[in-house]
């Protein structure tokens, strides 16, 4: 049990009976007039719905124990994603509905968070951005410079991702894994 006043982002709570939801973001505001309350954007943890919630300050609110492991994305078995805890060794099937957009951007080996609530998997959180090497894409061509126009690149995990044009088959590059953009070159 916590109270509104003690809300953190990431924080899970447990509203609404049994449902899950994590605290994107929360503001306290003291009006002029009348008593303080905390303004927040919930996302549910299972469907990912955002809804705004509003709390009087100081009131109860119940937490959920989220436990965050780091994992690593040992292969595919069937449509399970296999996950290795970096602990216990122990392995975690995953559902694709619960590793979610992340799966474009899984290569075996990857570390990965994996938020677990009662021995079950609620998310999978990634990196802001990760390194890739592109599968296939088509060549430049001559004038092509650093500025100006993108293509289409395929990435290792088959994604795909649109990257500057001088860019080619074999390179690695850095990709958000927010919003699936093209962030540079890796060198070396």
């Amino acid at each position: 049990m916590a109270t509104t006043n003690d809300l953190k982002n990431g924080m899970v709570l447990k509203l609404d009976g049994d449902q899950l939801w994590s605290v994107v973001e929360f503001q306290h505001v003291k009006p002029g007039k009348g008593p303080a309350f905390v303004r927040t954007k919930l996302k549910n943890v299972l469907s990912g719905k955002i809804v705004d919630k509003t709390f009087n300050a100081g009131t109860k609110v119940e937490t959920a124990t989220v436990d965050r492991r780091a994992m690593q994305f040992s292969y595919m078995d069937g449509e399970y994603f296999v996950f290795m805890d970096m602990e216990t060794y122990d392995q975690m099937h995953i559902t694709r509905e619960i590793v979610g957009t992340a799966a474009n951007y899984l290569v075996e080996g990857f570390e990965a968070t994996v938020a677990v609530y009662q021995d079950n998997p609620l998310f999978v959180e990634l990196p802001a951005a990760v390194e890739l090497t592109i599968e296939h894409t088509e060549p430049g061509v001559q004038g092509d410079r650093s500025t100006g126009g993108s293509k289409p690149a395929r990435l290792e995990t088959g994604y795909e991702v649109g990257v500057p044009l001088f860019i080619t088959t074999g390179e690695k590059i850095k990709v958000d894994t927010r919003s699936g953009e093209y962030l540079g070159r890796v060198s070396g």
